[in-house]
Order: C-alpha cells, then structure tokens, then sequence
C-alpha cells in the first residue's frame, strides 16, 4: 500500500527536493519514507502509491472540502512508519519550523517496541509545497485524520510539540475513546495573546515575506533561540535541509499567519472548539516534558496546560529551550519510554 520512493508525479513538491540518504545527515535520519495523497476530496478516498483504496470511515465517507485545493494534483504528505505494524501506535506531531527530523531520537528508541508514525505536515519536511493550499490548523488536523484512518490506526498514544500542539489536540479531541496516553512539549492548544515580538514581526506583510521566505529568517534564527547549547553540524543541516528557497518555506510563513490573536482570525473558531473540548481527555495518562527556558511557549504556558490536566505528570527544566528534543533527548527518552 505504500512505496519507500519518492512519487514520480510530485507537480506540488519541493523545488529542491530532500534526500535525506545522500545527505550530511544520513545517520541521523535512518528512516524509510512512505506517502499518502491527502488531495481527494474525502478521508476515505485518499490514496497511497500505487493506488490503493482507504477504508470507508465510522458512519460513511466525511467531506473535508476546506483543505483542498482546486486541480487534479496529487499532494503528497511523506510520513514515517517505524516499528511493529502490531504493536501499539504512538504519533509524533512536529510544529514550525521543524519536521519528521526533530523527533528522529525519539523514533530510534521506541520503535523496537512501538508503531511510530510521523508525518510531515504539508508544506514541511519531505512533503508537498503547494502554493495555492490554505495551510489552515483545520486542515492540517484533517490531514492527520486522513492518514490514521488510511493505516487503519483505531488506538494510539501521542507526543507533540509547537504546532503539533494544537493539530494533536484537535485530532485527539474528535476521538477521545482511540486515545491512550499524551505526551506534551512545549506546545499549546488553547487560545493565547502571548506571542514573543520577534515571531510577531514575521506577520507583518511585507517584512514577513522578505525575512521568512526570502532570507529564511525564521528556521535559521530557530537553530540559535530555540535551543540552549549549540546544535551539532549534522543536526542544524538536517533542520533546515527542507527550507533552502523562497517556494519551499512558504509553510513556515504560513504557520505564523495562522496563529489566532483575535475572534476575526479563520483559525479563531477551530482552535477555540479545541480548547473548549480538552476537558474530553482529563482521564487520560498525560506527560508535560518542558523547557522552561523557551523564549516563545513559556512557563506560563506550561502552567495552563497543568491547570487544564492537574494530574499530569510534570518535568521541567530551566537549562532546556525551545527544541526540547535537541536540548535534553537524554532526559526526554527515558521518561518516555517509561510512560509509555
């Protein structure tokens, strides 16, 4: 149902396109990458290479219209698909302006005894860059849901991080009952005004555009703010790998847009029926992995998160940025492997 190569027909791909086999990093990506066209108009008409048919979902097919662009191309969302196809499910979310490559330590851990699936949202990583898509939190969600339901996936457990955040949570809210365990980081899912000038500036129309997509401002400027010690070579390569022109960082740009500071936002409504159906999960096991020296999701909003889960079991840290993953893997696998 799936193919480890690249799909011949990629009108939507990356204008230099990623592989991460030839690449400086090699070693540090040793994945296989699969792909779904998450382009048809229903979850249950979305096909993988070469052409075979997803399952109808619960209660007939569900029409997600608003995410997908007008045409007959392909968009092609590359996912990883590590481990056991019978052991139990974990999905890892990344945000912006990262990719499938941040959670690789973590995948290399778990995959022995669990399914680790991760995509790469549209626009990110390995997959499509289309133009013309909407890059929309309702729609990134729908394209996660399409995905589980094409691997059949009816339980499973969840880690996410930035944007990750808000696409999980609108996916673990719609089906409380498939979730088993949520793992937090650096991340939200409920409305905020809190947003740092620097992240707040790439919003700005012109400036925005001339710094994110024409000077990569906002990926580059992550390798340096968002982590504590100094990235490995290989690591800052592979981070920015996915981003070395203008058409290939329009997601970056596009994440920032969608950030919903007023009712008047089209994000506003779908991230406030995310935050308002959280308590739908306050009988799950939750891990809130922090680092409380993130410049952009700070203390304060670990503290939200606790008052919204007062179970959680919480660690932080005052020597961990942003990049919790490239700051402290050592701390955070272990913790992990132990919750899951």
């Amino acid at each position: 149902m799936v193919t480890v190569e690249a799909p011949a027909n990629r009108p939507e791909g990356p204008r230099a396109p990623v592989e991460p086999k030839a690449a400086s990093w090699a070693s540090e990506y040793p994945f296989e990458s699969h792909w779904l066209d998450v382009s048809a108009l229903t979850r249950d008409e979305a096909v993988a290479t070469p052409g075979a048919q997803l399952p109808h979902a619960a209660g007939g097919a569900t029409v997600l219209g608003a995410s997908v662009r007008g045409g007959n191309s392909p968009l092609w969302l590359h996912y990883l698909d590590e481990g056991p196809r019978d052991a139990p499910v974990v999905v890892l979310l990344h945000g912006n302006p990262t990719w499938s490559f941040y959670w690789r330590k973590l995948v290399v851990a778990l995959r022995g005894r669990f399914r680790c699936i991760v995509p790469d949202h549209l626009g990110c990583g390995l997959s499509d860059r289309p133009q013309g898509w909407t890059y929309r939190l309702a729609d990134h969600v729908d394209n996660v849901q399409r995905l589980l339901t094409h691997l059949q996936v009816q339980r499973f457990s969840m880690v996410v991080h930035d944007w990750g955040g808000a696409i999980g949570m609108g996916v673990a809210t719609e089906r409380p009952a498939d979730v088993q365990k949520l793992v937090i980081t650096n991340t939200a899912a409920f409305r905020s005004q809190d947003i740092p000038l620097s992240i707040a500036s790439c919003r700005i129309p012109v400036f925005g555009k001339v710094a994110v997509l024409g000077f990569n401002g906002f990926a580059v400027a992550a390798t340096i703010r968002a982590v504590e010690k100094k990235l490995s070579p290989q690591a800052r390569a592979g981070l920015l790998a996915p981003y070395g022109n203008a058409h290939d960082r329009l997601a970056t740009l596009r994440f920032v847009e969608d950030i919903p500071m007023k009712a008047s936002h089209p994000s506003w409504e779908r991230l406030k029926q995310v935050e308002e159906k959280l308590p739908v999960l306050a009988d799950k096991p939750m891990l809130l992995l922090w680092g409380d020296a993130d410049f952009c999701f700070t203390p304060k909003f670990r503290a939200t998160w606790q008052r919204h889960f007062p179970k959680a079991e919480v660690h932080a840290w005052t020597d961990v940025g942003h990049y919790v993953m490239e700051d402290a893997a050592e701390r955070v696998i272990p913790l992990v492997e132990r919750f899951l």
